[in-house]
């Protein structure tokens, strides 16, 4: 598509720009600082929805590019460009980042700190993630998949509602571990992209190295990369370390529960539903059209490390106590269902995974919100310290049915679709993959209906009989999220009809095509 107005960079600049202007408002502009980040996230929003009206499913791979040097020494460039891949993603960060600012609204204030920093940080992740999804340039990629990282360490480790020191020193550690993990992991991926750049100077057709991803993955579908093979494995491996912790996938996750409980539920939101995300899509992106033989090469081992993570983040769920910790480990399964579809390399699975990234993201998000709330109102994570919230706040513990109910991927709601789309992907390539993958879909009813029980049912226990229902603010930011669950689940063909053609795309790239149907007669030719 040819398109002078630079929107991808206005995408990206806009909530930069944000942060910093409300950085440097005055100090006793709290309340100004809070609708200008909410603003600016809604206009971001516009954008976002703009570049989705504009966008041909059926046009040019990449739309909206834009090309310009950055540094034509080294072959690197500011490229710009998005797919229906990216384009999902997209819309599904600049959705979430508004209704995460309301939902936080006082965040700041009930731990004393700085409103701005908090809102500023906020809109800086959002920024980050917005570049890393549409930038063509590897290296670009890279610089703002490692930048995200600093303000959401900061928002980990500064923010959360337990302001007593051993609350601190918790936070404390668990940013800390976030940190470490994700830069040792960058860092990896740093050698491999170095490597792979060396390995383009050597290689015919380009007259030196290059970082251009459009390039890059022109030489290998032509076979002009030139490097030795167990050299490429290597750097798959790299570039997937990388994303693996980021996603997280077991036994990468390790950072995961921790950060997501010691922080505020918006941040986690954040994290969970947003950033994570970057991990998933690197693989979907990176990882198999840079790698393709790499990747088929160990399909069959990081297949067995995503129906693990489904299983173990589903049976470890079970047993939890702390409401919101038990959320954070049904993270863990649902990106292993987010890996299992890439991986399968099958047309069904990919796009399952894909929808799965945008759906998992609105079904966590209302989910964790929502108890986030509850919590807030109780002052505990324990999910002892519950019961019977139906009879006293039942619009509260309608939405976390719902919400719950989406996270096991009820029929009619939007997880079920992308659920069913990996499993059947899986199913024609690697049936005992999906049939152990199936098992988390008991475990996932036993872990929601089980905590629904225990916290919403039953006598009101005491310390529960004045908790609140949701408040104005609270039910603008649960309507959205729960109207967007029902009409996926009722309706995912605009976002099927985007995501499509891109992961048509991705699969000619790596030479891929669906396994044949088979009958009682034999494969269908």
């Amino acid at each position: 598509m040819v398109n002078h107005f630079p929107w991808l960079s206005v995408l990206w600049v806009l909530p930069m720009a944000g942060a910093i202007g409300i950085v440097v408002l005055p100090g006793t502009a709290r309340h100004l600082a809070k609708y200008a980040a909410v603003v600016v996230s809604t206009v971001v929003l516009a954008v976002a929805i703009s570049l989705a009206v504009q966008f041909d499913p059926v046009g040019d791979r990449y739309q909206f590019v834009e090309n310009h040097a950055w540094i034509p020494s080294f072959g690197t460039g500011y490229t710009l460009g998005i797919d229906g891949i990216a384009l999902a993603l997209v819309v599904l960060t600049a959705t979430l980042v508004p209704l995460l600012l309301v939902a936080g609204w006082n965040d700041a204030g009930d731990v004393g700190r700085s409103t701005h920093t908090y809102v500023a940080l906020t809109l800086a992740v959002e920024s980050t993630v917005l570049i890393s999804l549409v930038a063509l340039d590897v290296l670009l990629f890279f610089v703002f998949f490692e930048a995200m990282l600093i303000p959401l360490y900061f928002l980990v480790g500064g923010f959360g509602r337990d302001t007593s020191p051993e609350g601190t020193e918790h936070r404390s550690r668990a940013a800390l571990k976030f940190l470490l993990y994700n830069l040792f992991g960058g860092l990896i991926m740093l050698a491999a992209i170095i490597v792979l750049y060396v390995v383009t100077m050597r290689s015919d057709g380009l007259g030196g190295g290059t970082f251009d991803f459009r390039a890059l993955v022109t030489l290998v579908s032509s076979g002009q990369l030139k490097a030795n093979p167990a050299v490429l494995d290597a750097l798959f491996l790299g570039f997937m370390f990388a994303f693996a912790v980021k996603a997280p996938l077991w036994p990468f996750h390790t950072w995961l529960p921790g950060a997501a409980v010691e922080t505020t539920p918006a941040t986690a939101v954040l994290m969970m539903g947003v950033v994570d995300k970057v991990g998933t899509f690197g693989m979907l992106r990176y990882c198999l059209q840079l790698f393709p033989n790499a990747a088929t090469y160990f399909r069959p081992a990081i297949l067995t490390l995503a129906v693990i993570a489904i299983i173990y983040g589903a049976i470890v769920a079970i047993g939890q106590t702390d409401v919101m910790r038990l959320i954070a480990y049904t993270s863990i399964s649902h990106f292993g269902f987010i890996v299992l579809g890439i991986f399968v390399m099958t047309s069904q699975g990919q796009s399952g995974s894909t929808l799965y990234m945008v759906n998992h993201g609105i079904a966590t998000a209302a989910l964790f919100l929502i108890a986030g709330f509850l919590v807030s109102r109780r002052g505990s994570r324990a999910i002892a310290d519950f019961g019977g919230v139906q009879k006293v706040a039942p619009v509260l513990a309608g939405t976390f049915l719902v919400a719950g109910l989406a996270t096991l991927a009820l029929p009619g709601l939007a997880p079920f679709v992308s659920e069913l789309l990996v499993l059947i992907g899986t199913f024609t390539r690697y049936p005992v993959f999906a049939v152990i993958a199936s098992i988390a879909l008991v475990l996932s009813s036993v872990y929601i209906l089980w905590l629904y029980q225990r916290m919403m049912t039953g006598p009101v226990r005491d310390g529960n009989e004045r908790l609140r229902d949701l408040l104005p603010r609270e039910a603008a930011v649960v309507a959205p999220l729960i109207a967007l669950l029902l009409l996926l689940g009722i309706y995912p063909k605009p976002v099927l009809d985007v995501i499509n053609p891109s992961v048509a795309h991705t699969l000619t790239t790596i030479g891929q095509t669906d396994p044949a149907p088979v009958t009682a007669k034999g494969p269908v030719k």
